[in-house]
This record gives C-alpha cells, structure tokens and sequence, in this order.
C-alpha cells in the first residue's frame, strides 16, 4: 500500500496547534538567543576591523577631538555620566541590530502568513481592502483578536491600534515604565516584521513603525507608497 499523500493533502495540509502561551515564551527565548548572537556578531566585526588597522589594510578610527574629550572629562568629574552615555551608546547599536534581526524573521513569517490565509481569495487591488485583511484576518491568526482602531488619512498612511497586543501582556521592568517600555520597542519588532511581510506578499511594499508609548497598548504606522 503507498504511503505518498495525495496532491490535495500535499496542498491543504490538515493544520497542527500548540498552546498559544508556547508561542510567547518561545519569542522570550528567541529575543535573548538573538540578543547573545548579535553582540557576538558585532564583537567579531570589530575585531576584523582592528585586524586589518593592524595590518595597514584600512586607516584607523579618526581621533577624538580635543575639545569633546575636554567635554568627557569634566562631565565625568565626580560622576559616571560618561561612562553611562558610552554604555547606553552600545547598548543601542546592540538593539538596533537585534530590532532589525527581528523584523527580517517576521517578514518572512507574515509573507507564509498571508499565503495561508489569501489561499482562497482573489487579488487584492485596493490598498484599503489590503489593511482590513491586515487587520482582521491576520490579527486575529497571529494574535488572537482584531485591531482595535483603524485610522487613515487618505494619502497612503494607515494607523492601527492594538489597545491590548499579546507580544507587550507579558512585557515588564525591574526598573520602571521606561525600561518596560525599552523592552517593548524589541518585542514589538518581529510584528511590524509580520505586517510588512504579509503586505508585502500582497503585492504591497510598505514602511511599518511600531510606536508603544503605555504598555500593553501599541500602534503601527503603515506607509504605503502614492498611487498602490
């Protein structure tokens, strides 16, 4: 007896669920893996830079100038501002490379996304219809409800508000609401990633801008460009 699925198995494959909080905690160890591997990757660059100052392949670093390190001093006379503003500096470009990492994987999740879930629809010509796809049927397979508010201004720019997103419930700092909210702009990166890849299989390229300004509550900022 042949073991090989049919072609209609192979096409519409019966789905499979795991527990929607294995989801969460997986995103949990996915941002920290990739924090480890990003400072890893950015270590190593720097040091194949130094090896080729080094070497004489490349010029070294301009210097600072005297004037900024005058500045340097005196801020850090009786205090660690400037170590701290060093601190917070790296730390940035750390996140900014583990943001854009993020985003890169959730484009290609929300381009599968939308394959998915358009498999019995037709194309979608009007950029409107697109976004309310965007923020029914999507919303509602990744993150288990609707968008809560849809705004536009008729010109390409959509807003949607998620006054309770799922990636940000579990969100919290030791330090306070401005490190909860430091931790949200990762968290919210991977969705923006979705948005941009789901629209981007429609045949819309766009420019997604997560904004969290009071955890849970986020918004996305779709830029669409003139005449899609």
């Amino acid at each position: 007896m042949s073991t090989v699925p049919s072609l209609a198995a192979v096409a519409d494959p019966v789905p499979r669920y795991v527990d929607g909080a294995a989801m969460d905690y997986f995103v949990i160890e996915m941002v920290n893996t990739l924090r480890a591997s990003s400072a890893v990757a950015t270590n190593r660059a720097k040091k194949v830079e130094q090896d080729m100052v080094d070497a004489g392949l490349m010029p070294p670093p301009a210097p600072v100038p005297p004037a900024l390190k005058k500045d340097k001093v005196r801020d850090s006379v009786g205090s660690n501002a400037s170590r701290s503003s060093l601190s917070k500096d790296g730390q940035e470009g750390e996140e900014e490379e583990l943001r854009a990492r993020l985003e890169a994987i959730g484009m290609h999740v929300g381009a599968n996304m939308a394959e998915r879930l358009c498999h019995d629809r037709g194309l979608f010509t009007d950029t409107l219809d697109a976004i309310k796809f965007i923020c029914k049927d999507l919303w509602n397979a990744c993150w288990e409800k609707q968008v809560d508010n849809l705004r536009t201004n008729h010109r390409g720019v959509y807003v949607l508000q998620d006054n309770q997103f799922k990636p940000l419930t579990r969100v919290s700092g030791w330090e306070g609401r401005a490190d909860s909210l430091r931790k949200s702009k990762i968290y919210v990166a991977m969705p923006a990633g979705i948005i941009r890849g789901a629209l981007a299989r429609l045949g819309f390229q766009a420019v997604v801008v997560p904004e969290v300004t009071n955890v849970p509550q986020c918004t996305f900022q779709v830029k669409l460009p003139k005449g899609t």
